[in-house]
């Protein structure tokens, strides 16, 4: 059967899944990954080997995704503090006129399906981000953090 996503300018690693109705254009998908149904990753969105993008969720521009890490369904990631429409004078913004804040989820991270992560900011390795949650500063690695605005609620002895 013929795939029902859009991958335009996509640099996939080998062994790679996309499951149907997935949007990518201009990133990279590395090895053994796995991309559910109904995902977007945006322009300049990396993402490391052998992890797991769940269905219903949105990489914007900006996001930097390491090996081995999993999202969950429906998890947002914004890239911009202040995010607007149009220009002080009504004409609609350009990308020049809005600042690109990154965020790194780095390796081992786990986040929870329906959370919502804030631009510029750190998943430390090793975390854990509860369900529903909405990120505002940076993780802790081999933290477990939960709700709005997420705080530590303990710590992951491996």
């Amino acid at each position: 059967m013929e795939s029902k996503s859009t991958l335009k300018n996509v640099k996939l690693g080998e062994n790679v899944k996309v499951y149907d109705f997935v949007n990518a254009y201009d990133c990279e998908i590395g090895d053994g990954t796995r991309i559910g149904a109904f995902v977007e990753i945006q322009k300049g969105v990396k993402i490391g080997k052998n992890c797991k993008i769940s269905s219903h969720s949105f990489l914007c521009e900006g996001v930097n995704i390491a090996d081995e890490v999993f999202i969950g369904h429906g998890v947002m990631f914004t890239n911009d503090m202040f995010p607007r429409a149009t220009t002080s004078d009504g004409t609609l913004q350009t990308e020049s006129e809005w600042t690109l804040l990154e965020t790194f989820v780095e390796k081992r991270a786990s986040i929870g399906s329906g959370s919502t992560i804030l631009p510029g900011i750190t998943i430390g390795k090793g975390a854990l981000v509860g369900a529903g949650s909405v990120v505002t500063k940076n993780v802790p690695e081999n933290s477990v953090v939960a709700g709005n605005p997420a705080k530590v609620i303990r710590y992951i002895k491996e």
